[in-house]
């Protein structure tokens, strides 16, 4: 089945599952940032791995809805507490409605998420339930882990990695995860999903680092240079500073744009750029690795090779 199938099955079940609840008050800032939505490629993943399993897409639909409910009220949440203007060229929830009514809006989603997994098959169930809540407690876990890495100076790339292993990659490995469970595949192959989720989100992750450094801003909808201003301690920040590279004269820098032009020129000195790449393959050619071991059918290799390729060259 194509993406674009895909795509329309998991917006037709995700707005027949919205229809039971209103669209005003508590919901309305929930419609406002699912109508803004990226890719999705977390609960297509869940419908791709389960239709890769052989079993139809209709029986991860649940776990994809809750999937891609979780995701966005984790980012309702995070723009609040990276005070962000802007979520996908467009404005964040909170500059909308309000911090209160975006954080009342983010708690009903996540608690939507799990309304949609009482659709899940009663035979997937409970190791759907285990997989999703380890891995909400993950990304909490991560998130806090962002949040304490912003006030220390001794962290490390080690330290960031299994960060956001925690705040993005695991989500990855669980759509891919529920999806075979879903589609009742053997312990061996959910594993091995999983871990092809896992490193394609580490991937995914590096990606995104240097898109918010290098990227183009007008592709991205957003401003770049954000996590350099924040001087938020990224993979690249970190490699910069473990080469001795960080300019010391960064609290003269009177403008912005003079402080990220800075850092840039530092942070490409340093070769930060060329071994986020190098990394960013490391984690590619390991989600292959899994690929492989799974003996898909050549189309749904494909599938999964053009995802892989779709996270090392997009350009948002």
């Amino acid at each position: 089945m194509s993406t674009l199938t895909l795509s329309k099955k998991l917006s037709s079940g995700l707005n027949e599952f919205l229809s039971q609840f209103p669209s005003d008050g508590l919901y309305a800032p929930i419609h406002y940032l699912l109508n803004i939505h990226g890719k999705r490629i977390r609960p297509l993943l869940a419908l791709s791995v389960c239709e890769a399993e052989g079993s139809s897409i209709d029986k991860a639909l649940p776990a994809a809805i809750a999937v891609e409910l979780f995701h966005n009220f984790t980012l309702m949440h995070d723009d609040i507490m990276d005070k962000a203007p802007l979520r996908r060229g467009q404005l964040t929830a909170h500059k909308v409605y309000g911090e209160d009514s975006a954080i009342l809006s983010g708690d009903a989603m996540f608690a939507l998420a799990s309304i949609s997994l009482e659709d899940v098959n009663e035979s997937a169930l409970l190791e759907i339930l285990k997989i999703y809540n380890r891995t909400s407690r993950e990304v909490c876990e991560g998130q806090q882990l962002d949040m304490e890495y912003e006030k220390m100076n001794d962290v490390t790339i080690d330290h960031y990695l299994e960060m956001i292993r925690l705040k993005t990659s695991v989500l990855l490995a669980c759509s891919c995860a529920m999806g075979a469970i879903s589609a009742g595949a053997s312990k061996e192959r959910v594993e091995l999903w999983y871990k092809f989720g896992e490193q394609t989100g580490l991937a995914f992750q590096i990606q995104d680092d240097l898109l918010d450094t290098f990227g183009d801003s007008e592709i991205m909808g957003k401003k770049v240079g954000g996590d350099i201003l924040s001087e938020k301690k990224t993979f690249i920040w970190l490699y910069t500073k473990a080469q001795g590279m960080m300019p010391e004269n960064l609290s003269s820098c009177e403008e912005s744009a003079e402080k990220v032009s800075l850092l840039k020129s530092a942070m490409i000195a340093s070769g930060a750029d060329i071994a986020a790449r190098k990394k960013m393959m490391v984690y590619t050619e390991n989600a292959r690795t899994a690929l492989s071991q799974l003996d898909l059918s050549s189309d749904h290799l494909k599938t999964f090779e053009n995802l892989l390729s779709s996270v090392t060259e997009r350009t948002s």
